[in-house]
């Protein structure tokens, strides 16, 4: 009889194949066009002002307002995730951003375009929670960190790409052609996804054991043959547990993985919307041309796949917390080293070795290390809430990075950073654990995550 030990341990013992690799790239170009989606934001905000449409006080409304809905969306997605499955999730948020992406293209003016954006916002949260989620639940953990590591990879090489195509698509056909391209990406992606399966650890977590086995069984006949037989594997739940309230993420058992999911996200969602979106707006005021400020962005932008395949080559060899720390600390240093270079050239380099840091602990922590952190049955809303909070500091960055910058230029957006970077490494390391090739099982039990902590929830 199945149970869900033996559905995770059969995973695990997998090895790595064409569904493995069908996974990874399904669920990647969705999280491209997603993150294509949320990244042509500099090249379109630089072009709007440019243009008239807008001024840094309406481009900071447009921010904003995709970060209210990235926070709605990465909310809805825990519980919805939790609730309803991943599979139900993940293609609900690519027809919501799809469509609204393709909409975004036909707006009048400013305002309307700022609404569509809260609700574009609203399906990009939502597939950023589930994506990196799902991969991590039906990879063999000795290959889990550098799959992920893969998914980052692909993922923010848009930053490359939407600045490349803003550079070629904008000149020529205008900033609306970014957002076609967007919505239309996310929409084929939808239809292609129809084909993949739910995910058989939440299946099993719920209760559901014939349908995870049927998948599991599905999947081991795809690699060893029809008729494979799967060994029997020792369980220890004769019942399905009751499901963990939200609470359970500051329970004594857990609130240092929250504390430390949350901080990554925030910082992240600060350093990149404080930073990286605003690049381009802040060469132009700097007396930039409009096409010599998106080249200098497209030569930093190159930091985001540079930095997430960093993040593949370093995620299993030398572990999650270690790395991590390190590249905070050198993003730390690349932000000084940018706030006093002395020419657009020296900026564009360390900005581009500042970019490698932040998509290098994009890889090794968003994409990997902060799902690891929570338990099956609530990782969809431990993850969701991490990035919910990052969502809330993402919409505060643009007003705090406004001030930052009337008060004393790039350089104090750039110190800034720098010392969000020090204080992450700080919080990771002394409160992080190491989950390098662990199975999500054991990381779960060691120490229990989840029974005593429902156990002690339920006695108050």
């Amino acid at each position: 009889m199945a149970s869900p030990e033996s559905i995770g341990l059969r995973l695990d013992a997998l090895p790595l194949s064409g569904f493995h690799r069908r996974m990874l790239w399904l669920i990647a170009a969705g999280m491209f066009f997603d993150s294509f989606d949320i990244t042509l934001a500099g090249s379109v905000l630089g072009a709007l002002v440019h243009s008239g449409l807008s001024n840094l006080q309406l481009n900071g409304y447009f921010i904003s307002a995709t970060f209210v809905g990235m926070a709605i969306g990465g909310t809805l997605a825990g519980l919805l995730g939790d609730r309803f499955g991943r599979r139900f999730t993940y293609q609900a948020n690519l027809l919501v951003f799809g469509l609204a992406s393709v909409a975004a293209g036909f707006a009048s003016s400013m305002p309307w375009l700022i609404a569509l954006r809260l609700v574009m916002g609203i399906g990009l949260g939502a597939e950023i929670v589930v994506g990196y989620s799902t991969l991590i639940e039906v990879i063999p953990p000795q290959q889990r960190g550098r799959y992920s590591a893969l998914l980052a990879l692909v993922t923010n090489s848009a930053l490359f790409v939407s600045s490349l195509a803003g550079y070629f698509l904008i000149p020529l056909w205008g900033w609306r052609s970014m957002f076609f391209v967007s919505g239309a990406g996310a929409l084929l992606v939808r239809v292609a996804r129809k084909s993949m399966p739910e995910s058989p650890r939440w299946l099993a977590g719920e209760g559901r054991l014939d349908e995870a086995e049927q998948i599991v069984r599905r999947i081991e006949e795809e690699i060893y043959g029809k008729g494979y037989r799967a060994p029997e594997q020792p369980h220890a739940l004769a019942e399905t547990p009751p499901t963990p309230p939200l609470s359970v993420l500051f329970s004594r058992e857990v609130w240092t993985r929250t504390l430390v999911g949350s901080t990554i996200s925030v910082v992240i969602g600060i350093a990149i919307y404080s930073f990286v979106t605003w690049v381009p707006t802040f060469l132009l005021k700097q007396g930039l041309s409009l096409s010599s400020s998106l080249g200098y962005s497209m030569v930093m932008s190159l930091g985001g796949p540079v930095g997430a395949g960093i993040g593949v080559l370093c995620i299993d060899r030398f572990g999650r917390r270690r790395c991590i720390t390190i590249a905070s600390l050198l993003g730390a240093a690349m932000g000084v080293s940018y706030a006093l270079s002395s020419s657009p050239m020296m900026a564009a380099v360390m900005g581009f070795l500042l970019f490698c840091c932040l998509y290098a602990i994009v890889a090794l922590a968003v994409a990997c290390y902060i799902p690891e952190l929570f338990g099956t049955r609530f990782r969809l809303r431990g993850n969701g809430f991490c990035a919910v909070l990052g969502r809330i500091a993402s919409f505060c960055a643009p007003g705090i990075t406004l001030l930052v910058y009337q008060t004393g230029g790039i350089r104090y957006v750039a110190f800034s950073v720098a010392m969000l970077l020090v204080l992450q490494a700080l919080i990771v390391f002394s409160f992080g654990i190491e989950t390098r090739s662990r199975s999500l099982e054991v990381i779960e039990e060691q120490p229990n995550l989840l029974e005593p902590a429902v156990a002690q929830l339920s006695r108050r």
